[in-house]
């Protein structure tokens, strides 16, 4: 059996004006509005393997040049300032739409990276990120017989 739980109204949430509500809600409602209002973040996923830490990122639609990736002390940054203008003349009068996206996304690095084995690649719309580790920080699997 699920739960499902459905948005409860007071007795008296639209009792001064029950068109109000309602126009309000439609408005913030809108995707036109709602698409301009939320920032849009790209999803994460941080992987370890046994020599490398590998942050994948979802970015769809960009391109390698306009990622930016900082590296400074223990934090490594990623970054996006995108700006797309499109203009159509038409008779007498000039429609501009502006489009900006631009994100930044901060990881915390642990002591064991080795800071000159980074690499990065950007394929089919999500960029990967490969921190190495540090050879002291590999460790060397084996099996232990019990005695």
């Amino acid at each position: 059996m699920a739960l499902i739980k459905f948005p409860t109204k007071t007795v008296n949430s639209d009792a001064v004006n029950p068109y109000v509500n309602s126009i309000f809600d439609s408005f913030f409602n809108d995707s036109f509005i709602t698409d301009r209002l939320v920032t849009r973040v790209p999803a994460v996923n941080i992987s370890e393997t046994q020599n490398a830490f590998r942050i994948e990122l979802a970015a769809p639609g960009l391109q390698k040049s306009d990622f930016k990736i900082n590296v400074d002390k223990n934090l490594i940054t990623i970054s996006v300032e995108k700006k797309e203008e499109v203009t159509t003349e038409e008779k007498l009068y000039s429609k501009r739409e502006f489009s900006y996206s631009s994100f930044t996304r901060s990881f915390t690095l642990p002591e064991t990276v080795d800071y000159n084995s980074i690499d990065a690649a950007y394929t089919d719309g999500v960029l990967s990120v490969s921190v190495g580790k540090k050879e002291d920080a590999i460790v060397a699997k084996r099996l232990i017989e019990v005695k």
